[in-house]
């Protein structure tokens, strides 16, 4: 049975239940205390007195089993209606699944009325879809990108073998250097959309860290490459304990560090580190010296493979992924991104994570 008629059944089966316990109170409290004497025993007196039980129960029999088929017939057309009244929006509701299933999800509920449960349940699914809808045009977005991304370097690729088979007396060293870079690239650039998925499911097993010792070996790895550029880094601050992936955080920092000192000043830049521990967080913040940005500009910065002239023709360029993993591995862990533009040129960056509960610091 579908839900409709058996709420209908259940307001008639009610109400027939209150009729028959209406009728008897009143024959627990009414009838029952009527003298019930036959009609060839009554004396004088007695007919003066009224009617007998037996008379009313001859007259109110009768209208009793009229009104409890009455009350059967006005509970079911009754409850048919009250119930498809109250499962309408229900309906609504069941429409716009049928559309998203389809592929539609665009499509909203926006249900009016009081602030009830259905309503709830309906403002509930249109932020669902709003979600969907979001994340799906991401995904097509983000897709479209990695392939075009991925083309690349396989055009490259294609380019150099052509060359190669047409000109065999070509020297073979520079082309195979030229491949080995290009091959690298795409390389690095597979592993960063691997890393940037592996982040967004979250797949990853949680543990104490210490954000100021992660920033110190991340540091060190990128110290080569801020001395080749003339680039000072500067750490400082005090124990920042969280919990998460030693891995991904330390990814995180060193792409933080490694942004800070590509995206500098020609030469005499620097590159602060700093930690730091607030109330129910830890702070990790990397501001560098550069070009003065827009906040327009800083505000994209996070999208994948959105980047900059400067970018495309470095040769430390990356692969257009570097703060999209930082705020993907930020948000995996419960953080929060931040990026400022400095007033003096170049950018403040700001992870905030939340921090280690005092009696699980380890």
């Amino acid at each position: 049975m579908s839900v409709r008629l058996r709420l209908t059944l259940s307001y008639a089966g009610f109400l027939m239940l209150a009729g028959a316990l209406l009728l008897a109170v009143v024959w627990v409290f009414l009838l029952r205390y009527v003298p019930d004497v036959p009609a060839a025993e009554r004396g004088p007196a007695l007919r003066l007195m009224g009617p007998t039980r037996e008379d009313l129960l001859r007259a109110f029999a009768p209208r009793a089993a009229e009104m409890l088929v009455f009350l059967l017939v006005f509970g079911l057309l009754g409850g048919w209606i009250l119930a498809g009244r109250m499962l309408a929006p229900l309906a609504r509701i069941t429409d716009a699944t049928r559309m998203a299933a389809d592929g539609s999800l665009s499509h909203r509920i926006q249900l009016e009325g009081p602030q009830d449960e259905f309503r709830e349940l309906a403002d509930a699914f249109d932020r669902m879809l709003a979600r969907l809808e979001a994340h799906v045009a991401e995904q097509q977005r983000f897709a479209a990108n990695a392939s075009h991304e991925l083309r690349t370097p396989l055009a490259i690729t294609k380019t150099l073998l052509d060359v190669a088979r047409n000109d065999l007396d070509r020297d073979t060293g520079k082309l195979v250097d030229r491949l080995h870079a290009v091959n690298a690239r795409a390389i690095h650039l597979t592993e960063a959309l691997l890393l940037l998925s592996r982040t967004d499911q979250r797949s990853f097993a949680r543990e104490h860290v210490d954000l100021s010792l992660i920033a110190e070996e991340a540091t060190e790895t990128v110290l080569p490459l801020a001395e080749q550029r003339g680039v000072t880094i500067e750490t400082s601050g005090d124990i920042a304990p969280a919990i998460g992936s030693h891995a991904l955080l330390l990814q995180m920092t060193t792409n933080l560090l490694h942004n800070a000192i590509v995206h500098n000043l020609p030469d005499g830049g620097t590159v602060q580190v700093n930690t730091a521990v607030r109330p129910g967080s830890v702070v990790l913040t990397v501001e560098n010296t550069g070009d003065r940005l827009t906040p327009q500009l800083v505000s994209t910065l996070t999208e994948p493979f959105q980047r900059g002239t400067e970018r495309i023709h470095s040769d430390h360029a990356g692969v257009g992924l570097g703060l999209a993993i930082v705020n993907s591995i930020a948000q995996a862990h419960d953080g929060t991104l931040t990026l400022t533009p400095r007033a003096a040129g170049g950018l403040c960056v700001a992870v905030h994570l939340p921090a280690t509960p005092p009696h699980t610091a380890t």
